[in-house]
């Protein structure tokens, strides 16, 4: 199991996204010793710091988790993500997310049809266009959503010497969860999950995926960012719970996450966390979030501890764990983690 961590983000405790700020960022990254880094797609570009990530730390892997197809059209991700692949000489990552209907329509001013079949065509385009750049083979794709039948040599990027990027697919309910099975390397798992969902719900149902489309659970990469509550020392261990009870509370106010509590006989704590939401009202929202709720969807511990945790819960079914902490954690804390977990990885 890799470890990761998160850079340019506004809710995971990275801070901000200026140039001096990813600069820092990406060297802390070296320094702990992560294995790659992610970008997010909230209030900001998802590529952009990837990009300088990619430029000054040589050794880490880079990718979006997520960036928004249906933001975009196949051929505007198809190009970017290409030009990432050969920018950091192959160690991109192209991580996608559907978003919700409000968003897309709202937001981005973009068409929104049931996700998880645009998604699959979305994802089969990409492959299109870049067998088409990748061979010199003319473009003829031909779906329900988008269409791509031109290419002419001006607009043809060189083949790239690293191939085509992995693509990876956020899902949450099954039918995502089966698409990124079938048309992708991998899924991006969302953070409000819980080791006893994923081996009872999310990993049957991706090997039930791959036996039908002829892949195997080998050949896929999950990514999951795991959230954890540590600390150097009591005060910032308790503003650490603090922080993660709250991000839980946020996560469990959404119905579509309802089914990760029913699992766990807390499907009452969502309708409550949800009607709490509406009055705005998240320090009662955070308080519902007692120890055993708490240590179910996070780790805790000190970092050692941590460390042999994510091991233990994760180490045979996760291939990327991202340390997810909504709160400011020092670089001592977060290495002794990253060593921990990397031990544990290479031990017999």
């Amino acid at each position: 199991m890799l470890i990761d961590g998160n850079i340019g983000g506004s809710i995971d405790g990275t801070g901000g996204a200026n140039l001096h700020e990813i600069h820092e960022q990406v060297g802390l990254a070296e320094r702990v010793g992560f294995d790659g880094v992610w970008s997010t797609e909230v209030s900001r570009d998802p590529f952009l710091p990837l990009l300088l990530a990619a430029e000054n730390a040589p050794r880490l892997h880079v990718g979006t988790a997520i960036a928004v197809a249906f933001a975009r059209s196949p051929m505007t991700l198809a190009t970017v993500a290409n030009d990432m692949q050969s920018f950091s000489s192959g160690r991109f990552t192209l991580g996608l997310g559907s978003q919700i209907k409000p968003h897309i329509e709202r937001r981005f001013s973009m068409p929104w049809s049931a996700p998880a079949p645009r998604m699959r065509e979305f994802v089969n385009a990409l492959h299109a266009i870049w067998e088409s750049w990748q061979n010199q083979t003319p473009l003829d794709f031909r779906g329900d959503y988008y269409s791509h039948t031109l290419m002419t040599p001006m607009f043809r990027p060189p083949r790239n010497e690293f191939g085509p990027p992995q693509v990876m697919i956020a899902a949450v309910g099954p039918q995502m969860t089966s698409v990124a099975a079938e048309v992708a390397d991998g899924m991006l798992v969302h953070g409000f999950t819980t080791e006893r969902y994923l081996r009872e719900v999310t990993v049957p149902q991706i090997e039930s995926a791959l036996g039908k489309a002829g892949k195997s659970f080998e050949d896929f990469t999950l990514s999951y960012p795991g959230l954890v509550v540590t600390g150097s020392d009591e005060r910032q261990f308790e503003e650490a719970a603090t922080a993660v009870r709250k991000q839980i509370a946020f996560y469990g106010s959404t119905p579509a996450y309802r089914a990760v509590l029913d699992l766990h006989g807390w499907g009452d704590l969502q309708a409550e966390l949800h009607r709490l939401s509406k009055l705005d009202d998240w320090e009662s929202m955070t308080r519902l979030i007692d120890d055993t709720i708490l240590r179910t969807f996070a780790v805790v511990g000190e970092p050692d501890a941590a460390a042999a945790e994510i091991s233990r819960r994760f180490g045979d079914i996760i291939g990327r764990f991202t340390l997810y902490t909504p709160y400011a954690l020092d670089a001592a804390a977060q290495s002794a983690i990253v060593s921990g977990v990397h031990s544990r990885r290479t031990a017999p």
